[in-house]
Protein backbone atom coordinates (compact mmCIF):
# COMPACT_ATOMS: atom_id res chain seq x y z
CA UNK A 1 0.00 0.00 0.00
CA UNK A 2 2.90 2.35 0.65
CA UNK A 3 4.09 1.73 -2.92
CA UNK A 4 0.70 2.70 -4.35
CA UNK A 5 0.53 5.85 -2.21
CA UNK A 6 4.03 6.80 -3.36
CA UNK A 7 2.97 6.43 -6.98
CA UNK A 8 0.05 8.78 -6.41
CA UNK A 9 2.47 11.35 -5.00
CA UNK A 10 4.78 10.90 -7.96
CA UNK A 11 1.88 11.42 -10.34
CA UNK A 12 1.11 14.77 -8.75
CA UNK A 13 4.76 15.78 -8.74
CA UNK A 14 5.75 14.61 -12.24
CA UNK A 15 2.44 15.19 -14.00
CA UNK A 16 2.15 11.65 -15.43
CA UNK A 17 -0.82 11.01 -17.70
CA UNK A 18 -3.68 8.87 -16.41
CA UNK A 19 -3.06 5.88 -18.73
CA UNK A 20 0.60 5.54 -17.78
CA UNK A 21 -0.32 5.94 -14.14
CA UNK A 22 -3.01 3.23 -14.39
CA UNK A 23 -0.53 0.76 -15.88
CA UNK A 24 2.04 1.58 -13.21
CA UNK A 25 -0.54 1.16 -10.43
CA UNK A 26 -1.69 -2.18 -11.85
CA UNK A 27 1.89 -3.45 -11.88
CA UNK A 28 2.44 -2.24 -8.33
CA UNK A 29 -0.73 -3.95 -7.13
CA UNK A 30 0.27 -7.25 -8.76
CA UNK A 31 3.70 -7.00 -7.20
CA UNK A 32 2.19 -6.42 -3.76
CA UNK A 33 -0.19 -9.37 -4.20
CA UNK A 34 2.66 -11.70 -5.11
CA UNK A 35 4.71 -10.39 -2.20
CA UNK A 36 1.87 -11.06 0.25
CA UNK A 37 1.28 -14.48 -1.31
CA UNK A 38 4.93 -15.41 -0.94
CA UNK A 39 4.83 -14.42 2.74
CA UNK A 40 1.66 -16.40 3.51
CA UNK A 41 2.44 -19.43 1.33
CA UNK A 42 4.52 -21.28 4.00
CA UNK A 43 1.65 -20.93 6.46
CA UNK A 44 -0.87 -22.22 3.93
CA UNK A 45 1.37 -25.18 3.12
CA UNK A 46 1.76 -26.01 6.80
CA UNK A 47 -2.01 -25.90 7.36
CA UNK A 48 -2.54 -28.04 4.27
CA UNK A 49 -0.06 -30.68 5.42
CA UNK A 50 -1.09 -30.94 9.08
CA UNK A 51 -4.83 -30.29 8.71
CA UNK A 52 -6.26 -30.64 5.21
CA UNK A 53 -4.52 -33.89 4.26
CA UNK A 54 -5.42 -35.75 7.52
CA UNK A 55 -9.03 -34.57 7.25
CA UNK A 56 -9.25 -35.72 3.64
CA UNK A 57 -7.75 -39.07 4.66
CA UNK A 58 -10.33 -39.32 7.48
CA UNK A 59 -13.24 -38.72 5.09
CA UNK A 60 -11.75 -41.20 2.62
CA UNK A 61 -11.40 -44.00 5.18
CA UNK A 62 -14.95 -43.47 6.46
CA UNK A 63 -16.39 -44.14 3.00
CA UNK A 64 -14.83 -47.59 2.48
CA UNK A 65 -15.12 -50.93 4.26
CA UNK A 66 -12.31 -53.36 5.13
CA UNK A 67 -12.36 -54.85 1.61
CA UNK A 68 -11.94 -51.43 0.01
CA UNK A 69 -15.49 -51.21 -1.36
CA UNK A 70 -17.38 -47.92 -1.29
CA UNK A 71 -20.09 -48.15 1.38
CA UNK A 72 -22.19 -46.23 3.91
CA UNK A 73 -22.02 -49.04 6.45
CA UNK A 74 -19.57 -47.13 8.63
CA UNK A 75 -22.09 -44.32 9.02
CA UNK A 76 -25.01 -46.70 9.48
CA UNK A 77 -23.22 -48.05 12.56
CA UNK A 78 -23.67 -44.66 14.19
CA UNK A 79 -27.42 -45.32 14.45
CA UNK A 80 -26.89 -48.31 16.74
CA UNK A 81 -28.12 -47.78 20.35
CA UNK A 82 -24.61 -48.09 21.84
CA UNK A 83 -23.30 -45.26 19.66
CA UNK A 84 -26.39 -43.09 20.07
CA UNK A 85 -26.15 -43.50 23.84
CA UNK A 86 -22.49 -42.45 23.79
CA UNK A 87 -23.39 -39.50 21.58
CA UNK A 88 -26.05 -38.31 24.04
CA UNK A 89 -23.75 -38.80 27.04
CA UNK A 90 -21.00 -36.81 25.31
CA UNK A 91 -23.27 -33.80 24.78
CA UNK A 92 -24.79 -34.15 28.24
CA UNK A 93 -21.34 -34.04 29.86
CA UNK A 94 -20.21 -31.17 27.63
CA UNK A 95 -23.34 -29.16 28.41
CA UNK A 96 -23.10 -29.69 32.19
CA UNK A 97 -19.39 -28.88 32.28
CA UNK A 98 -19.89 -25.72 30.20
CA UNK A 99 -22.82 -24.56 32.34
CA UNK A 100 -20.91 -25.06 35.60
CA UNK A 101 -17.86 -23.31 34.15
CA UNK A 102 -20.05 -20.31 33.23
CA UNK A 103 -21.62 -20.18 36.71
CA UNK A 104 -18.20 -20.34 38.37
CA UNK A 105 -16.09 -18.55 35.79
CA UNK A 106 -18.12 -15.41 35.12
CA UNK A 107 -18.12 -14.19 38.76
CA UNK A 108 -14.45 -15.13 39.07
CA UNK A 109 -13.48 -13.26 35.90
CA UNK A 110 -15.54 -10.26 37.02
CA UNK A 111 -13.80 -10.24 40.40
CA UNK A 112 -10.37 -10.46 38.77
CA UNK A 113 -11.20 -7.60 36.40
CA UNK A 114 -12.26 -5.34 39.28
CA UNK A 115 -9.32 -6.01 41.60
CA UNK A 116 -6.24 -3.74 41.68
CA UNK A 117 -3.60 -4.70 39.15
CA UNK A 118 -1.21 -6.41 41.57
CA UNK A 119 -3.93 -8.36 43.38
CA UNK A 120 -5.43 -9.36 40.02
CA UNK A 121 -2.08 -10.72 38.81
CA UNK A 122 -1.62 -12.77 41.99
CA UNK A 123 -5.12 -14.25 41.72
CA UNK A 124 -4.64 -14.93 38.01
CA UNK A 125 -1.54 -16.96 38.88
CA UNK A 126 -3.79 -19.32 40.89
CA UNK A 127 -6.15 -19.59 37.92
CA UNK A 128 -3.23 -20.54 35.67
CA UNK A 129 -1.70 -22.90 38.24
CA UNK A 130 -3.49 -26.01 36.87
CA UNK A 131 -1.74 -25.48 33.52
CA UNK A 132 1.56 -26.16 35.27
CA UNK A 133 0.43 -29.68 36.20
CA UNK A 134 -0.24 -32.61 33.91
CA UNK A 135 -3.88 -33.49 33.28
CA UNK A 136 -3.05 -37.07 34.23
CA UNK A 137 -1.71 -35.96 37.62
CA UNK A 138 -4.76 -33.77 38.26
CA UNK A 139 -7.11 -36.60 37.33
CA UNK A 140 -5.43 -39.04 39.69
CA UNK A 141 -5.55 -36.37 42.41
CA UNK A 142 -9.34 -36.26 42.01
CA UNK A 143 -9.39 -40.05 42.30
CA UNK A 144 -7.63 -39.77 45.64
CA UNK A 145 -10.09 -37.13 46.81
CA UNK A 146 -13.34 -38.66 45.57
CA UNK A 147 -12.94 -42.43 45.93
CA UNK A 148 -14.96 -44.31 48.57
CA UNK A 149 -11.99 -44.37 50.94
CA UNK A 150 -10.81 -40.96 49.82
CA UNK A 151 -10.24 -37.76 51.76
CA UNK A 152 -13.69 -36.23 51.16
CA UNK A 153 -15.63 -39.34 52.20
CA UNK A 154 -13.42 -39.79 55.27
CA UNK A 155 -14.02 -36.19 56.34
CA UNK A 156 -17.77 -36.53 55.88
CA UNK A 157 -17.78 -39.77 57.88
CA UNK A 158 -15.68 -38.25 60.68
CA UNK A 159 -18.04 -35.26 60.89
CA UNK A 160 -21.04 -37.55 61.09
CA UNK A 161 -22.68 -36.04 58.01
CA UNK A 162 -23.02 -39.42 56.26
CA UNK A 163 -23.34 -43.02 57.46
CA UNK A 164 -21.63 -44.67 54.52
CA UNK A 165 -19.24 -43.50 51.77
CA UNK A 166 -20.77 -41.67 48.85
CA UNK A 167 -20.23 -42.72 45.23
CA UNK A 168 -18.35 -39.62 44.09
CA UNK A 169 -16.18 -41.17 41.41
CA UNK A 170 -16.47 -43.70 38.56
CA UNK A 171 -19.75 -42.06 37.58
CA UNK A 172 -21.19 -39.00 35.87
CA UNK A 173 -20.58 -36.75 38.89
CA UNK A 174 -16.88 -37.53 39.17
CA UNK A 175 -16.40 -37.04 35.43
CA UNK A 176 -18.03 -33.61 35.50
CA UNK A 177 -16.03 -32.51 38.56
CA UNK A 178 -12.72 -33.48 36.98
CA UNK A 179 -13.53 -31.87 33.65
CA UNK A 180 -14.71 -28.62 35.27
CA UNK A 181 -11.36 -28.39 37.05
CA UNK A 182 -9.57 -28.75 33.71
CA UNK A 183 -11.87 -26.51 31.66
CA UNK A 184 -12.52 -23.59 34.00
CA UNK A 185 -9.36 -21.63 33.05
CA UNK A 186 -10.31 -21.89 29.37
CA UNK A 187 -13.46 -19.90 30.10
CA UNK A 188 -11.94 -17.45 32.57
CA UNK A 189 -9.04 -16.31 30.37
CA UNK A 190 -10.95 -14.95 27.31
CA UNK A 191 -13.67 -13.59 29.58
CA UNK A 192 -11.18 -11.81 31.83
CA UNK A 193 -9.41 -10.31 28.81
CA UNK A 194 -12.68 -8.89 27.48
CA UNK A 195 -13.78 -7.57 30.88
CA UNK A 196 -10.41 -5.94 31.52
CA UNK A 197 -10.75 -3.94 28.29
CA UNK A 198 -14.17 -2.52 29.20
CA UNK A 199 -13.79 1.18 29.94
CA UNK A 200 -14.94 1.86 33.55
CA UNK A 201 -15.99 5.33 32.44
CA UNK A 202 -18.92 3.70 30.65
CA UNK A 203 -20.29 2.46 33.98
CA UNK A 204 -19.73 5.91 35.50
CA UNK A 205 -21.61 7.46 32.60
CA UNK A 206 -24.48 5.03 33.16
CA UNK A 207 -24.54 5.99 36.84
CA UNK A 208 -24.61 9.68 35.94
CA UNK A 209 -27.63 8.96 33.76
CA UNK A 210 -29.47 7.57 36.78
CA UNK A 211 -28.76 3.83 36.43
CA UNK A 212 -28.33 1.77 39.59
CA UNK A 213 -25.22 -0.45 39.86
CA UNK A 214 -27.26 -3.51 38.92
CA UNK A 215 -28.80 -1.73 35.94
CA UNK A 216 -25.40 -0.50 34.79
CA UNK A 217 -24.09 -4.05 35.01
CA UNK A 218 -27.00 -5.58 33.08
CA UNK A 219 -27.29 -2.90 30.41
CA UNK A 220 -23.63 -1.91 29.93
CA UNK A 221 -21.11 -4.36 31.38
CA UNK A 222 -22.86 -7.64 30.57
CA UNK A 223 -23.49 -6.89 26.86
CA UNK A 224 -19.90 -5.73 26.41
CA UNK A 225 -18.57 -8.92 28.02
CA UNK A 226 -20.70 -11.25 25.88
CA UNK A 227 -18.07 -11.71 23.12
CA UNK A 228 -15.58 -12.98 25.71
CA UNK A 229 -18.26 -15.20 27.24
CA UNK A 230 -19.14 -16.57 23.80
CA UNK A 231 -15.48 -17.36 23.10
CA UNK A 232 -15.10 -19.12 26.44
CA UNK A 233 -18.32 -21.14 26.06
CA UNK A 234 -17.41 -22.21 22.55
CA UNK A 235 -13.88 -23.20 23.56
CA UNK A 236 -14.98 -25.19 26.61
CA UNK A 237 -17.86 -26.95 24.86
CA UNK A 238 -15.83 -27.97 21.81
CA UNK A 239 -12.92 -29.22 23.95
CA UNK A 240 -15.34 -31.24 26.07
CA UNK A 241 -16.69 -33.03 22.99
CA UNK A 242 -13.26 -34.53 22.29
CA UNK A 243 -12.16 -35.14 25.89
CA UNK A 244 -10.76 -38.60 26.60
CA UNK A 245 -8.42 -38.98 29.58
CA UNK A 246 -10.51 -37.55 32.42
CA UNK A 247 -13.79 -39.35 31.48
CA UNK A 248 -11.87 -42.60 31.00
CA UNK A 249 -10.34 -42.48 34.49
CA UNK A 250 -13.01 -40.73 36.55
CA UNK A 251 -15.90 -42.32 34.68
CA UNK A 252 -14.70 -45.82 35.45
CA UNK A 253 -16.16 -47.19 32.21
CA UNK A 254 -19.67 -45.99 33.12
CA UNK A 255 -19.35 -42.72 31.20
CA UNK A 256 -18.70 -43.56 27.56
CA UNK A 257 -17.68 -40.47 25.63
CA UNK A 258 -17.55 -40.30 21.83
CA UNK A 259 -13.75 -40.08 21.86
CA UNK A 260 -13.59 -43.29 23.90
CA UNK A 261 -15.71 -45.06 21.28
CA UNK A 262 -13.26 -43.94 18.60
CA UNK A 263 -10.33 -45.30 20.61
CA UNK A 264 -12.07 -48.61 21.34
CA UNK A 265 -13.06 -49.07 17.69
CA UNK A 266 -9.40 -48.88 16.67
CA UNK A 267 -7.72 -50.54 19.66
CA UNK A 268 -10.16 -53.45 20.13
CA UNK A 269 -11.55 -54.03 16.64
CA UNK A 270 -8.99 -52.43 14.35
CA UNK A 271 -11.80 -50.94 12.27
CA UNK A 272 -10.33 -47.72 10.90
CA UNK A 273 -13.33 -47.06 8.65
CA UNK A 274 -15.82 -47.10 11.52
CA UNK A 275 -13.50 -45.01 13.70
CA UNK A 276 -13.10 -42.50 10.89
CA UNK A 277 -16.88 -42.25 10.54
CA UNK A 278 -17.10 -41.48 14.25
CA UNK A 279 -14.45 -38.80 13.84
CA UNK A 280 -16.21 -37.28 10.83
CA UNK A 281 -19.51 -37.18 12.69
CA UNK A 282 -17.87 -35.45 15.66
CA UNK A 283 -16.15 -32.97 13.34
CA UNK A 284 -19.40 -32.10 11.52
CA UNK A 285 -21.29 -31.64 14.78
CA UNK A 286 -18.50 -29.43 16.15
CA UNK A 287 -18.59 -27.20 13.06
CA UNK A 288 -22.38 -26.90 13.32
CA UNK A 289 -22.06 -25.95 16.99
CA UNK A 290 -19.51 -23.25 16.16
CA UNK A 291 -21.85 -21.81 13.53
CA UNK A 292 -24.76 -22.01 15.96
CA UNK A 293 -22.78 -20.24 18.69
CA UNK A 294 -21.92 -17.48 16.26
CA UNK A 295 -25.60 -17.03 15.36
CA UNK A 296 -26.85 -17.22 18.95
CA UNK A 297 -24.40 -14.62 20.24
CA UNK A 298 -24.67 -12.50 17.07
CA UNK A 299 -20.92 -12.20 16.51
CA UNK A 300 -19.29 -10.89 13.35
CA UNK A 301 -15.96 -11.96 11.87
CA UNK A 302 -13.99 -9.80 14.31
CA UNK A 303 -15.57 -11.49 17.32
CA UNK A 304 -17.69 -8.47 18.22
CA UNK A 305 -21.40 -8.07 18.49
CA UNK A 306 -22.96 -7.33 15.12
Amino acid sequence: MKTISSLHMLQGAAGLDSQTMAITLARAERKERWTLLSLTLPGFLLVFVVLAIPLAWLFWLSAFDSSGALTLANYERLLRPVYMSSFVITFKVAFCVTLICVLLGYPLAYLLSQLPERASQICMAFVLLPFWTSILVRTYAWLVLLQRQGIINNWLLDLGLIDQPLALVHNFFGTVVGMVHVMLPFLVLPLYDKMKNIDPLLLSAAANCGATPSQAFRQVFLPLSLPGLASGITLVFVLCLGFYLTPALLGGGRVSMWSMKISDTIALYGNWGAASALGVALLVVTVLILLGMRRVFGLNDSGRKA
